[in-house]
């Protein structure tokens, strides 16, 4: 049986969309030197570092989302990749003002369906998404308070997370109900996907 593709490299990808990742890869270059969006050192693995590693969610994207929110985006991983090769617009929420700066020229140059608010998670005025997405924002007791008040009833959160991903779930545990599944990171043999719905603080 042929396995399906995998939208890693870019010789999957539509001519459309790896035409729009490649225009987001040169404007993220040449913008890195001045706001350090990555390590200098990934420069030359940007590819599978960051837009295969953001690619791989896409499979997963809950088929009752409309919109997405995607916190801490930074460098536009995994929100912005998301909305230029999938179906659905992202909201994209970055504190840092010269990133948000990078990330809505990044939006002009490739046409995503995308809209960044440059806010601190907590403060960001949004209507609640059915989907939330964050790459290495922070641990998972951390990062629940801030997906929880712009989730959606029902919603699900895509969570790229490292080693220490079951670590995070039961210290998250003391304080949150959840169903919890891991899915192994394609492009990091440390990391996991983290898919996380029915997502409902304790009472006390």
């Amino acid at each position: 049986m042929t396995r399906p593709p995998t939208l890693l490299s870019p010789e999957t990808l539509p001519p459309v969309t790896r035409d729009r990742l490649d225009r987001f890869a040169a404007l993220l270059l040449r913008w890195n030197a001045r706001l350090n969006l990555i390590a200098p050192r990934d420069a030359p693995m940007l590819w599978q570092r960051h837009i295969a590693d953001s690619l791989q969610l896409l499979p997963l994207l809950p088929a009752d989302a409309d919109r997405g929110i995607d916190l801490g985006s930074g460098g536009g991983f995994p929100g912005l990749v998301l909305a230029i090769a999938g179906p659905i617009p992202f909201d994209l929420i970055e504190s840092d003002q010269r990133k948000a700066a990078f990330l809505r020229g990044a939006i002009l140059e490739t046409g995503a369906r995308a809209t960044v608010h440059a806010s601190r998670i907590e403060a960001a005025e949004l209507p609640p998404a059915r989907l939330i997405t964050a790459r290495a924002l922070a641990p998972l007791p951390r990062l629940l308070p801030l997906a929880y008040r712009l989730l959606a009833p029902g919603g699900t959160c895509l969570f790229l997370k490292g080693v220490r991903a079951a670590a995070e779930i039961d210290d998250a545990a003391t304080a949150w109900t959840m169903s919890a599944a891991t899915t192994p990171s394609r492009t990091n043999p440390d990391g996991v996907i983290l898919r996380i719905t029915d997502l409902q603080p304790k009472t006390a």
